[in-house]
C-alpha cells in the first residue's frame, strides 16, 4: 500500500505549490488567493524506490461552523482521518498566528503522525525562522520554499522515513475515466456524491463551488471507475476572474482526458446555448456521451414535455448519446447511469474487424451510392479500424476527395448501427490510393515508333484527303 500524505493548513500557505512540487505536476490551481482549493485532490509521487499518495485540502478554518468554509473543513477532517501522516504546513513569513495553535492542538488530538513544514522561507535563515514554531509543539520545524522548490527532496525523505519500501505493484488495469461536465450549479458535485454514496466533494447551492477538476476512483460491482468532478462551464463574456478562466481551462482539458463524458442538464432551465456549446466541444473532441437531465423530480408533465422537445430540437446532433432524466439529490433516475456509461466505454473501445468492416461499407455502398464527383464516381473497395476513444474508420479507393459531407456522416450512422455503437461518435476518414505514374513522364518515342506513326500519317491522308 502507498502511503498517503494530507497536506493541512490555512489558507494561503502554499498547500496547493506544495502539492504541485511532490507530484511533479500542475495538477492544483494554483494563485494567490485565500480559499482556492476547496475539495480533497490526490495525486501520486515517488522517491527512489517509494511511492506515495498526496492529498491537497482547503485551508482549514476550525472556528467557523458555517457556511462553504465549514464545509472545506469537514473534506479536511475526513482527509485527516484517512491519512499515514499529515503534512502542517505554516507560513514562515507570518510566524505563529491564533488560527495555527487551533489546528495544532486538533491535529494533537487526531492522533496522527504529523510533520510540520515552515513554507516561505526562500531568503531567511532557517535557524531564526523556525524558532518560534517550537511552540506549536509538534517537533523539529522543516523549512522548505514550495514556490522556488528549496529543500522539498528534504521534506520528501523525512515524510516517508517511516514507511518501508514499497512492494512490486501489479500494472494498473484500464477503467473507464467519466467527467462530470455542465454549467454552473447544474449538480453535478451532488452527481459524484451520489454515484460514490458519500459526501465526497462539497456540494453548494452557490455557483462556482467546484473550482478544479477532482478525480475520484471508486468501484461498483466489481468494476472500476475514475469520476472526474469539473468547474461549471459558463460563457466566454461571463468570465472575468483569472482563477475562474484556469477552471474552465482545466475542465476542456478534463473533458480530452476523459474516456466517457457525462453532460449534466438543469430541467428547470431551458437547454441554453452554452449547453450545446458543451455538447459541441465534447462531440468536437469525441468523446463518448452519456445525457443526465437533473433537477427532474420537482416538474409537472407540462414542463417535462417542454424539456424533452427544447432536448430534441437542440441537441438533435447528439442522437447517439443515451438519455437519462434524474434527481441526483433524491437518487431517482440514477440505476441506468453506470450501466449507459458501460456500454459507452466499450463502444468507444471497440475493435471492428476489418473484414466485416468491408462488408458494411460495400452493403452501404450498393445501397445507396456515392454522388458523381466530376466525370467520375468515387469508387470504395475497403475498410478497416484506424483507432479508437473514439473508433476511427479508413475507407480506402480512388476518386473520394470528391466525397460530400453528408454521404461521410451517411457511413457513419451505417457503421454506428451495423455494429450497435451506442453512446459514441464515430469517425470517417477517407484515403486515396496513390498513382504510381502520376508523376512520370511518358519515355520518348523509339525511330521504329516514330516511323511506324509517320507511315500511319501518309495513309490517311490518302485514304481520306
Amino acid at each position: 500500500m502507498k502511503p498517503t500524505l494530507v497536506l493541512v493548513g490555512r489558507p494561503n500557505v502554499g498547500k496547493s505549490t506544495l502539492f504541485n512540487r511532490l507530484t511533479r505536476t500542475r495538477d492544483a490551481i494554483v494563485a494567490d488567493i485565500p480559499g482556492l482549493t476547496r475539495d480533497r485532490h490526490y495525486g501520486q509521487g515517488r522517491v527512489g524506490d517509494k511511492p506515495y499518495l498526496v492529498m491537497d485540502t482547503g485551508g482549514l478554518e476550525p472556528v467557523i461552523k458555517e457556511g462553504i468554509l465549514h464545509a472545506m473543513a469537514k473534506q479536511t477532517l475526513q482527509a485527516i482521518d484517512e491519512a499515514d501522516k499529515v503534512i502542517f504546513i505554516v507560513d514562515g513569513r507570518q510566524g505563529v498566528t491564533a488560527h495555527d495553535k487551533i489546528i495544532a492542538e486538533q491535529l494533537r488530538k487526531s492522533g496522527q503522525k504529523i510533520l510540520l513544514v515552515v513554507n516561505k522561507t526562500e531568503g531567511m535563515a532557517t535557524a531564526v525562522v523556525t524558532a518560534e514554531f517550537y511552540e506549536l509543539g509538534l517537533g523539529d520545524p522543516c523549512a522548505i520554499s514550495a514556490m522556488h522548490g528549496d529543500n522539498i527532496q528534504d521534506l520528501a525523505d523525512l515524510a516517508l522515513a517511516d514507511f518501508p519500501d514499497a512492494e512490486e505493484e501489479a500494472p494498473e488495469s484500464k477503467h473507464p475515466k467519466i467527467a462530470i461536465v455542465g454549467r454552473p450549479n447544474v449538480g453535478k458535485s451532488t452527481l459524484v456524491n451520489t454515484l460514490l454514496g458519500e459526501e465526497r466533494v462539497i456540494a453548494f447551492d452557490q455557483p462556482g463551488t467546484t473550482r478544479d477538476s477532482i478525480y475520484i476512483d471508486f468501484t461498483h460491482r466489481d468494476k472500476q471507475y475514475t469520476l472526474i468532478d469539473t468547474a461549471g462551464l459558463r460563457r466566454r463574456g461571463q468570465v472575468h476572474e483569472t482563477v475562474e478562466k484556469f477552471s474552465v481551462i482545466k475542465t476542456l482539458q478534463t473533458i480530452e482526458d476523459a474516456n466517457v463524458v457525462v453532460l449534466v442538464l438543469d430541467a428547470r432551465n431551458e437547454i441554453s446555448d452554452q449547453d450545446t456549446h458543451i455538447a459541441g466541444f465534447i462531440l468536437e473532441t469525441g468523446r463518448a456521451l452519456v445525457i443526465a437531465v437533473n433537477k427532474w423530480d420537482d416538474l409537472d408533465d407540462y414542463q417535462r414535455d417542454t424539456i424533452k422537445r427544447e432536448l430534441n430540437r437542440k441537441l438533435a446532433f447528439l442522437s447517439f448519446a443515451q438519455l437519462h432524466y434524474i434527481s441526483a439529490l433524491h437518487g431517482t433516475g440514477m440505476k441506468n447511469l453506470l450501466p449507459s456509461i458501460d456500454q459507452a466505454y466499450a463502444a468507444a473501445m471497440a475493435h471492428l474487424p476489418t473484414p466485416k468492416l468491408t462488408r458494411a461499407l460495400i452493403a452501404a455502398v450498393e445501397k445507396h451510392p456515392p454522388p458523381r464527383g466530376g466525370m467520375s464516381r468515387p469508387k470504395m473497395r475497403y475498410a478497416h479500424q484506424g483507432g479508437s476513444n473514439p473508433p476511427l474508420i479508413i475507407v480506402h479507393g480512388s476518386m473520394l476527395q470528391h466525397v460530400p459531407e453528408t454521404y461521410r456522416r451517411y457511413l457513419e450512422n451505417t457503421f454506428r448501427e451495423t455494429f450497435e455503437l451506442k453512446g459514441t461518435p464515430l469517425r470517417v476518414d477517407f484515403k486515396v490510393g496513390h498513382n504510381p505514374y502520376a508523376d512520370k513522364k511518358p519515355a520518348p518515342p523509339t525511330e521504329d515508333e516514330q516511323r511506324r506513326a509517320h507511315n500511319r500519317r501518309r495513309r490517311n491522308r490518302k485514304k481520306y484527303g
